[in-house]
């Protein structure tokens, strides 16, 4: 072998591992987090648990992938660590598909339909399928079934230069002798390892290995060992991503660790016991791709159905490994909301796109709690009610900080364009959650003074003020539908209430004004309304500016205020009537 053969061989290697990782990430965008978003209401039934880990990492193409979404959900509380046991087998029966489909480069011969079946006769014309949608199409989810494709190909194109590359490898035997080396099970295994461990992914371990069957010179003998130890080093991942999560975690990356292990040592000393008294003859043979990818799905499935009933004794095992401290530390239940934005969802962005939605529907919800709260202080101030709202507005800060600098992390990832779109969404809208809280704050501080000073509203101002609050209410709440459902109706429906709580504001000041010539009221209480009119006119603002975020970024428009400036300015028939209509609603006694 030469050295312009070893160029070829890693450039097919490099072709091989760039291709999986495109096909990959085609895969998991095409799936939309689809599969992930179940994981999270997975049930206790172990077989269940095991089908959905199967059905992931099948569609994902990475056994690596899934687990640590497993370890950042029972980082983030999602997931127990009981659950987590049957995820992670299977897990490892998914990620044999790969293996599967590699298979069909060793296909030999001479009938034309199933020469079809060979990568190097339909791969370039997936490959130039895969660029036709990519480059003439505009539609986002073809585009990624285009990258899929190319992908695949570009994935099979460097099986195959690996696999000639390699080939005279045959010929040459200390090449031979090193393989015969890897029969000697520890060895085969300790490669297999340290293979898979360095380049972090079973599949293309398992893909590296069917490349040098087609050599003709692996026999089984070394195939089953390695193999055994490449389902070894894919725990590493999970391993690495464990570090500074919570103990729960780091178990569910023991219990992989420990399924591996476990099952590679029962696998191999029944294996080997078994070809003492009967002596296989087939492990002499030259191993094939297909006979790789056999034994890889034999060894993953029988190893999950000898092990999955004793899952517990797994996880009771890692809990040995990974042992409660003396001081546990207590984690609050507000940190515990914010678990949910794990780092480690970050590698699997529509996921961790699902994870901030989740987070931004909290931090709206609780805005609004801290609104409807303080508008009650005015009529009736508890010292208990108005500490609530000091709490929740410090914690939609929190969330306006965190969430903020999680989706700015996450928009450096390789988004869909729907999910782009909800990230550009949630990033305009946090701020505006933030203010009304704020608000919310400055109508407490109003209410407070009241009570300190021992000052009321009249009957007639009072019922007044609790028109428009009822108005600002509903568009607080409608703006949140309309962000949380991304519904465009909803979203252009702001607008028209937004223009009658600005009505309302006005009135209410020239009805005061009026009160304060006739003497019913007094200048300190009308610096009072004028902070609480304030405080709800620029409420209705910030959701103003969420129902035009929302149908902007929808429509592919960023140019927020010139939209909002020509609803105002130049408002069509259908505005008007809505406008109409909310005037009707909220009527001043």
């Amino acid at each position: 072998m030469d050295f312009f053969s070893v160029l070829t061989l890693l450039g097919g290697l490099a072709m091989f591992l760039y291709g999986m990782n495109v096909m990959g990430d085609g895969l998991e965008k095409v799936s939309g987090g689809k599969l992930e978003k179940i994981l999270e209401n997975l049930t206790s039934s172990p077989v269940k648990a095991v089908l959905l880990g199967a059905a992931v990492t099948g569609v994902i193409q990475s056994s690596s992938a899934t687990t640590v979404m497993v370890v950042g959900f029972v980082n983030s509380g999602i997931m127990q660590l009981s659950q987590a046991v049957g995820v992670i087998m299977g897990a490892n029966i998914g990620t044999t598909v790969t293996s599967w489909i590699l298979s069909l480069a060793g296909i030999q011969s001479s009938n034309f339909f199933i020469q079809l079946l060979k990568p190097t006769s339909f791969a370039p014309v997936l490959a130039l399928i895969g660029v036709v949608f990519l480059m003439f199409l505009k539609d986002a989810k073809k585009k990624d079934i285009g990258t899929i494709l190319i992908g695949f190909s570009v994935l099979m194109f460097g099986m195959e230069t690996m696999s000639g590359a390699v080939k005279p490898l045959a010929e040459v035997p200390e090449f031979t002798g090193i393989l015969l080396k890897f029969s000697i099970p520890v060895l085969g295994v300790l490669a297999g390892t340290v293979l898979t461990a360095v380049i972090q992914s079973s599949s293309a371990s398992v893909g590296i290995l069917q490349a040098l069957c087609i050599t003709g010179a692996v026999p089984y003998s070394a195939a089953i060992p390695i193999i055994m130890g490449q389902n070894i080093g894919t725990c590493i991942t999970a391993l690495l991503s464990a570090i500074g999560a919570n103990k729960n975690a780091k178990r569910a990356a023991m219990v992989h660790l420990y399924f591996n292990i476990i099952g590679t040592i029962v696998f191999m000393v029944v294996f080997y016991t078994v070809n003492t008294a009967v002596h296989f003859p087939f492990l002499t043979e030259a191993a094939t791709p297909a006979g790789i990818a056999v034994i890889h799905s034999a060894f993953n499935i029988s190893v999950t159905i000898l092990l999955l009933p004793f899952s517990k004794l797994l996880v009771k095992l890692a809990c040995l490994t990974v042992r409660d401290k003396g001081t546990e530390e207590v984690v609050s239940p507000e940190d515990k909301e914010f678990k949910i934005l794990d780092t480690r969802f970050l590698e699997t962005p529509a996921l961790a796109i699902e994870q901030s939605r989740n987070a931004a529907r909290n931090m709206a919800q609780e805005a609004k709690q801290a609104l409807r709260i303080a508008l009650t202080l005015i009529d009736d101030y508890s010292e208990e009610k108005a500490l609530q709202v000091q709490k929740i507005e410090s914690k939609v800060d929190r969330y306006e900080d965190e969430l903020g600098t999680y989706l700015v992390n996450l928009s450096h990832k390789n988004l869909t364009l729907e999910d782009s779109q909800s990230l550009s969404i949630m990033l305009h809208c946090i701020g505006d959650f933030e203010r009304i809280s704020d608000h919310a704050v400055e109508i407490k501080d109003a209410a407070e003074e009241m009570h300190q000073k021992k000052l009321h509203f009249s009957q007639k101002a009072l019922a007044e003020l609790h028109v428009l609050e009822k108005a600002v209410n509903d568009i607080v709440e409608m703006a949140y539908q309309a962000f949380a459902q991304r519904n465009m109706g909803l979203a252009a429906a702001v607008e028209p209430l937004e223009e009658v709580v600005d009505e309302l504001c006005r009135e209410l000041k020239n009805r005061h004004v009026d009160r304060l010539r006739a003497g019913e009221c007094t200048i300190e209480m009308g610096f009072i309304l004028s902070d609480i009119n304030t405080g709800l006119e620029r409420v209705a603002d910030h959701c103003s500016n969420i129902g035009v975020c929302v149908t902007q970024v929808r429509e592919n428009l960023f140019d927020t205020h010139s939209h909002l400036d020509m609803i105002k300015n130049s408002p069509d028939e259908k505005f008007y009537r809505e406008v109409e209509t909310d005037r009707s609603k909220y009527v001043l006694p």
